[in-house]
């Protein structure tokens, strides 16, 4: 996802969040093979300074945050990978509805950097245990059933219009609900993560050095020569 892209997310978030028409929120994508492909690499291969290599990482952070502090339950709808960036857009979901393609990989390490911004939502949905597989273990997809074995995805189905007929179904199903309650169960799931403005900038910033690095560099210039 370009920068762009991520900024409007982040406003659209936080747009619906304070609209009181809005009960419940639906994060999904086009297409039916992939949710998300992660950060742009036509951007990161022009990273150039510390700065521009923090504020690019930030761009996913805030989306995150964004979600972590809407006052609405977001339901996620992955029909297909989630790549990096991805992976973290889906485990910082309050509820995740997932088809069969929906494989996931955190393949930063792969590039030289890290799942830094993205690991303590992925870490905080999956258990330190299988968030350091995804990291550890960059090249390797990992199925959407073990994705829900390891609680990153609530239900998981065999096909794309079923697994769309539950989204509508579980969003009909809590726009019926006390918005009052729904908000109070929000603050209970994320309690704990009031600190994350400063962790994920953090984060960003350490990102935003490695791929400075020369091992980044190269793996990203030959990343792009393969696609």
């Amino acid at each position: 996802m370009p920068g762009y892209l991520l900024a409007q997310l982040e406003a659209a978030i936080t747009e619906a969040g304070q609209n009181d028409l809005a009960r419940v929120i639906v994060l999904q994508s086009e297409g039916d093979r992939t949710f998300c492909a992660g950060a742009s690499f036509d951007e990161l291969q022009a990273i150039r300074t510390f700065e521009e290599g923090k504020a690019f990482f930030m761009g996913f952070a805030r989306v995150i945050n964004a979600m972590r502090k809407c006052p609405k339950l977001i339901v996620g709808r992955v029909q297909g990978k989630a790549i990096g960036g991805g992976v973290g857009l889906a485990a910082a979901t309050d509820y995740c509805i997932a088809s069969h393609f929906a494989s996931v990989k955190l393949s930063e390490l792969a590039i030289g950097i890290g799942p830094f911004v993205v690991g303590p939502a992925v870490e905080r949905k999956l258990g330190l245990s299988a968030f350091s597989q995804l990291a550890i273990n960059a090249g390797e997809w990992r199925t959407a059933e073990w994705a829900k074995t390891h609680g990153l995805f609530a239900e998981v189905f065999q096909t794309l219009e079923q697994t769309d007929a539950y989204v509508a179904h579980l969003a009909d199903t809590l726009s019926g609900y006390s918005p009052e309650a729904m908000l109070e169960i929000k603050r209970m799931l994320w309690q704990g993560c009031d600190h994350w403005d400063e962790l994920l900038a953090e984060r960003a910033a350490v990102s935003g050095r490695l791929v400075l690095t020369e091992p980044a560099r190269k793996a990203i210039e030959s990343f792009k020569n393969k696609n």
